[in-house]
């Protein structure tokens, strides 16, 4: 009997990549994260709620998760606009334009920060002219949130609106479908799983934001603290207790986001499937 012809890969057997997966992952997430909620273990009920309800704390909360939801919402919209034109238009520039949308991931977060805080100061080149301030305000900490987060939006979304069938839309068009009925009868269900999971990685990427957001913020008390700022205070005064149980609140919003997305992929992989 001829012998069977074995076949040769170019990566390693599944055992050894599964290895080192699983050490190269343990090393660098599962053993720190495990650590963390280690220690948090140790933490009485009592020494939560007064860490979580500290009306400090509360106000970084609200802060920090209401900034983020807008930040994330706004390039939710712009985001889609960006992407529809990088994908559906031809012209002179585009590949300019498609660069720049990278731009927040090449960046250092510090040079983000303090090229915002320079450009909305009230002496700066777009500060000068608003009639209120942005710099060291709520405000100033929107924008840099939303500057952080709008590749996730669009580089979520140009797959997704590459994959749309213009023959569908044509097919609207041609039973007398409006455009804006086309769209939203046709585009948008299509896309929106890929937009949600698009927002809800910028959603995820702004709770945790610091370097881009510290130097805009003006770090107030009460007022334009974030709390990944709330976790070094609390660390340079040497209060690990709360520092930790903030940091496994943040911890614990981020699983529930990433879930959040696996769960709107697996719908977007659904829904697909049913349409073909």
């Amino acid at each position: 009997m001829a012998r069977k012809r074995r076949r040769h890969h170019v990566l390693p057997g599944f055992g050894l990549t599964l290895g080192f997966t699983t050490f190269y992952l343990s090393v660098l997430t599962v053993i720190p994260l495990a650590l963390l909620f280690l220690r948090f273990s140790g933490v009485s009920w009592a020494d939560f709620k007064e860490t979580i309800f500290e009306p400090r704390v509360l106000a970084a909360f609200r802060l920090t998760f209401g900034a983020s939801f807008l930040a994330a919402l706004t390039n939710a919209v712009f985001g889609f606009l960006v992407a529809w034109v990088l994908v559906r238009y031809s012209f002179r520039g585009k590949r300019v334009i498609d660069a720049i949308v990278d731009l927040p991931f090449a960046l250092p977060t510090a040079v983000s920060g303090i090229t915002l805080t320079a450009l909305y100061a009230p002496t700066g080149w777009i500060g000068r002219y608003l009639p209120f301030e942005v710099s060291y305000t709520a405000i100033g900490i929107y924008i840099a949130l939303t500057f952080i987060g709008l590749p996730f939006v669009v580089r979520a979304m140009q797959p997704a609106l590459e994959e749309v069938d213009k023959e569908l839309e044509e097919v609207s068009a041609s039973l007398g479908a409006t455009r804006w009925q086309t769209f939203w009868k046709v585009i948008f269900p299509t896309v929106a799983p890929s937009l949600l999971a698009g927002f809800t990685m910028a959603f995820a990427r702004a709770i945790g934001e610091y370097g881009s957001v510290v130097f805009i913020a003006g770090n107030m008390q009460g007022k334009t603290e974030i709390l990944p700022l709330i976790i070094f205070y609390k660390l340079g005064e040497h209060d690990y207790t709360g520092a930790t149980t903030v940091a496994v609140s943040m911890l614990v919003a981020s699983f529930a986001l990433l879930f959040f997305i696996n769960m709107i992929q697996l719908w977007g992989s659904r829904y697909k499937d049913e349409e073909n």
